[in-house]
């Protein structure tokens, strides 16, 4: 097996030369150390297009030819699209410089959150719809929130926080990776400043998925245990919402790294608060829908492929008042189906989540290596898969 051409003494020497152990790499893909021993003695084929991107970005390569041998396909050509606007997100993401005038007043920098995350959640092309006002929205807040004084300087904090969660679900999935941390980090900070614990649960709800998607999912149970403490589920409203999705927070990491029983144990407590708290969570979008959804993407990570499909059968996606939460969670619902083998529903999805959300979709790399793995297949799956990957503008 130390022949350079076999696909396993490859992936041995980019593991070795990125100085990662076989647990170390197995847990960071999923699998087991065993899985990835078989792999490199020529025991198990080489797995699937997306497995082989997610070896690709842990190892940090670049180009999957450095692993397949096979023609060359940058990874990022695959998993990242870059949204026409990111330069101009970016730029305000990474300014420093004052605004000149006056701050604007807190309840009026209120509204004009509201109707940001209005447009991220009403628009069908989400992106698009934000990218036009976040960069003066970001400039704005951030004056504001150093101008005012008080009690008005700490609401100002609160919506830069808010502002940063939304510049973070933007930076997503594009080229910038890291400015997704510096908002995740940045509306931390504004919600501390602010000394607001409902400020603080919803800020640790968007690092912890940060910290979740590079894989360090004790950190992110960390920061979630950290902000339980903050609120209060026994008084309803806000503090309710931001538990019960802390709750749901705990449960994505729980299932991600396989610990089923208290995966399901947090699940249970975000569902039993989202009853409880009967509507919907205005811009976080917490309540009974959500969860509903948000199980199938637990029973999908913990491997359970029957239930996951179950629960995405019987969840009304209809019910999430989002287009992009609906077509992100339909995204989930593909990866079930395709999980328990049934390629055509997974095709089916896929394409009602582009109905839902072109930016949604457009933009998600478990979406676009899908479509580029399934378009290979033959017949309808795999011309309706071409299809979708050309309304991706992913390689063929």
């Amino acid at each position: 097996m130390n022949d350079p051409e076999t696909f396993g003494a490859r992936l041995r020497a980019r593991r070795e030369r990125a100085g990662k152990s076989r647990p170390v790499l197995g847990g960071l893909v999923g699998r087991s150390a065993e899985w990835v021993k078989a792999l490199e003695n020529g025991k198990l084929l080489p797995p699937r297009l997306p497995m082989l991107l997610r070896l690709a970005e842990v190892l940090e390569i670049s180009d999957l030819a450095e692993l397949t041998g096979d023609q060359s396909l940058p990874v990022a050509s695959v998993t990242r699209a870059g949204h026409p606007d990111v330069g101009k997100v970016a730029t305000a993401m990474q300014s420093t410089a004052a605004t000149a005038g006056g701050p604007t007043a807190a309840p009026v920098l209120r509204g004009m959150v509201n109707q940001a995350w209005a447009l991220w959640h009403r628009s069908t092309a989400e992106r698009t719809a934000v990218a036009a006002v976040l960069p003066g929205l970001l400039n704005e807040a951030r004056h504001s929130a150093r101008r005012l004084d008080g009690d008005d300087r700490r609401s100002a904090s609160v919506e830069l926080a808010r502002v940063y969660h939304l510049a973070q679900l933007y930076l997503a999935h594009q080229p910038y990776p890291e400015l997704v941390w510096l908002a995740a980090d940045r509306a931390m900070h504004a919600a501390q400043d602010a000394d607001d614990p409902d400020a603080m649960a919803a800020a640790a709800w968007y690092y912890a998925h940060v910290y979740r998607g590079a894989n360090q999912v004790d950190a992110a149970d960390q920061i979630l245990r950290e902000a339980v403490a903050l609120v209060d589920p026994a008084t309803g409203g806000e503090q309710l919402a931001r538990w019960g999705q802390l709750q749901l927070g705990l449960a994505l990491g729980h299932s991600k790294a396989g610990r089923a029983g208290q995966a399901w144990r947090a699940w249970d407590a975000a569902d039993e608060a989202a009853i409880r708290l009967g509507g919907v969570h205005p811009w976080l979008m917490f309540g009974p829908a959500a969860c509903t959804a948000y199980s199938v993407t637990v029973a999908t990570d913990l491997c359970r492929p029957r239930e996951a499909v179950q629960r995405a059968d019987t969840t009304d996606y209809r019910a999430l008042p989002s287009h992009t939460r609906r077509a992100g969670h339909l995204i989930e619902a593909a990866r079930a189906h395709l999980l328990d083998r049934g390629e055509v529903a997974a095709v089916h999805l896929l394409g009602r989540a582009l109905r839902e959300s072109t930016d949604t979709v457009r933009h998600h790399p478990y979406a676009r290596t899908l479509a580029v793995e399934l378009s290979a297949r033959p017949g309808t799956v795999g011309e309706d898969a071409r299809e979708l990957a050309l309304a991706l503008g992913v390689v063929g």
